[in-house]
């Protein structure tokens, strides 16, 4: 189809109705022009047949013979259009220097004029005798490059000094060639590591959903049961009352009706004038029917007090037992990223005892001399490790028979040598255990439940998502999550075992100890 900006020309070979040139041109009665095809579908679709361009109408649909003249204007027209679009230069192609507005592709150059010439623009160096003495050779760009500056010639030689720097150059060359192909490498092997963490991720959601959905659906089911159990009890009680209401009622009327037949005889016998018969009638007269005391008879409403109860009772109970499934199963998600971490000796308080391995302090009580370190704590009693992380890691702390310590992480620049208060404001994410409690350290402090039987304590840790949760690892069960952290720097996991007292209490070392369980992921 034919562009807005179509030339003038180019309109008196196209077709009104498709905008591209004719094919198969035929002319109306009017004496307009279109395609055969398009006026012969244009008067298919209409009901009175008229003329697209000037709206004359026709009685009968006209008898259209191709306009031979037209047709053959119109393939000559296209011809030329696609030899125009062959002669076009192309991207990487020398354009001719002396064409204006559309550039047509040079198919010589002239060493002579230093000018480059399409075909048609080339017609006078095959013509004219003196141009026909230039040398031409084939299309070159730049030409005036090619030229010496000082001799005002084309350069045809080179001395064996530049041949040496060509040869210099060429090895320059492809050294940088290579250096170019191993960063597109390593930016194709980035694009597929990308590649893969949206896979894992997409599998990882994949994985989540299902999870979250096999879940909720046992919840949703024992909901359900809950509420039909809840139901089916409330309406046997109901059933019980109503039973117990109809079989008094049907005894009720019995009596009733007992009764009426009594009333009856004595209403017959209170008629009877006669003495005799009167005398001898109420001798025979039945005893009245056995009826009973229906003053200590009730139908007392069924009660539902501690009906639901029960049954959310029993729904908690359910609810316990898919949460302790669902803290188990997260646990064990996180503790994936499991790292080994130890200790860093550069950084232990003077007064700090670390074992050979790296992977236990306590209190000494005892300040070493020690070499100045300005990656030393010298005013708290911490120690960070060796390794930094800024991905997601997890690692777990022995916190067994100690009254107060410090677990969590910290970011690289925290100050080690004041009494920094240690918050995430001031580069600490870290929990805290003294003899009356168990907080996040933040400003103000998080109070979470003392948990006294708490002996391990996991640390999982997502950079990416601002995230810091702690676990109690023998219990299976998330103590507290600190989120919408804004990390900036690699993070060091540290940890604090606080000061033991003259009897000793609280001397027992924190422990980083591996992650003992079977490494399979739980959905």
């Amino acid at each position: 189809m034919a562009s807005a900006s179509t030339s003038g020309s180019e309109r008196n070979f196209s077709c009104s109705i498709c905008l591209d040139v004719f094919s198969s041109p035929v002319t109306t009665p009017c004496g307009h022009n279109f395609c055969k095809t398009c006026i012969t579908k244009c008067w298919d679709e209409q009901v009175e047949l008229k003329c697209p361009l000037c709206n004359m109408a026709f009685n009968t649909r006209p008898d259209l013979r191709i306009n031979t003249l037209l047709s053959e204007l119109a393939a000559q027209f296209q011809t030329s259009i696609r030899v125009k679009d062959q002669l076009c230069v192309k991207p990487g192609e020398v354009p001719c220097d002396v064409c204006t507005g559309t550039q047509l592709k040079a198919v010589k150059s002239c060493l002579v004029c230093l000018i480059s010439y399409c075909q048609t623009h080339l017609e006078p160096h095959q013509r004219v005798e003196i141009l026909k003495k230039h040398r031409l050779v084939e299309p070159m760009d730049r030409l005036e490059d090619r030229m010496c500056k000082k001799h005002d010639r084309l350069l045809e030689l080179f001395c064996q000094t530049d041949q040496e720097e060509y040869e210099v150059k060429m090895a320059l060359l492809g050294r940088i060639e290579a250096e170019v192909q191993q960063m597109i490498n390593e930016r194709l092997n980035n694009i597929q590591e990308i590649k893969d963490t949206v896979n894992r991720s997409k599998a990882d959601a994949d994985r989540e959903i299902a999870h979250g959905v096999h879940i909720l659906t046992a919840l949703k089911r024992c909901i359900e049961k809950c509420q039909d159990d809840l139901n089916q009890m409330v309406k046997e009680k109901l059933k019980s009352t109503e039973k117990q209401a109809e079989d008094l009622i049907k005894e009720l009327e019995q009596e009733i009706e007992d009764l009426i037949n009594r009333c009856s005889e004595v209403n017959q016998l209170s008629h009877t004038k006669d003495h005799l018969h009167f005398l001898q009638a109420f001798r025979s007269l039945k005893d009245p029917p056995p009826t009973r005391d229906w003053t200590t008879v009730e139908v007392r409403p069924p009660s539902y007090v501690g009906t639901l109860r029960r049954s959310l009772d029993q729904l908690e109970e359910t609810l316990n037992m898919e949460m302790k499934k669902l803290r188990d199963a997260e646990l064990k998600r996180v503790q994936l990223y499991e790292v080994d971490v130890t200790l860093d000796p550069d950084t232990a308080h003077p007064q700090l005892v670390l074992s050979e391995d790296g992977k236990q302090v306590h209190y000494g009580g005892v300040w070493k001399k020690l070499p100045e370190n300005p990656k030393r704590f010298t005013k708290r009693i911490r120690v960070l490790t060796r390794q930094s992380f800024s991905g997601r890691f997890y690692f777990e702390v022995h916190v067994k028979d100690k009254t107060g310590w410090t677990v969590g992480v910290a970011r690289v620049s925290i100050n080690r040598e004041d009494l920094i208060i240690a918050t995430p404001e001031t580069g600490y994410w870290t929990l805290f255990s003294f003899k009356n409690g168990l907080v996040f350290r933040d400003n103000p402090y998080v109070r979470l439940p003392l948990r006294a039987e708490l002996q391990k304590v996991g640390v999982f840790v997502d950079y990416d998502e601002g995230l810091v949760s702690f676990y109690d690892v023998e219990a299976r069960v998330h103590i507290y999550s600190a989120t919408g952290c804004s990390f900036t720097e690699p993070l060091y996991p540290i940890l604090c075992p606080c000061y033991c007292d003259f009897e000793g209490i609280n001397s027992a070392p924190l422990i980083i100890s591996p992650v003992k369980q079977t490494r399979t992921f739980v959905c």
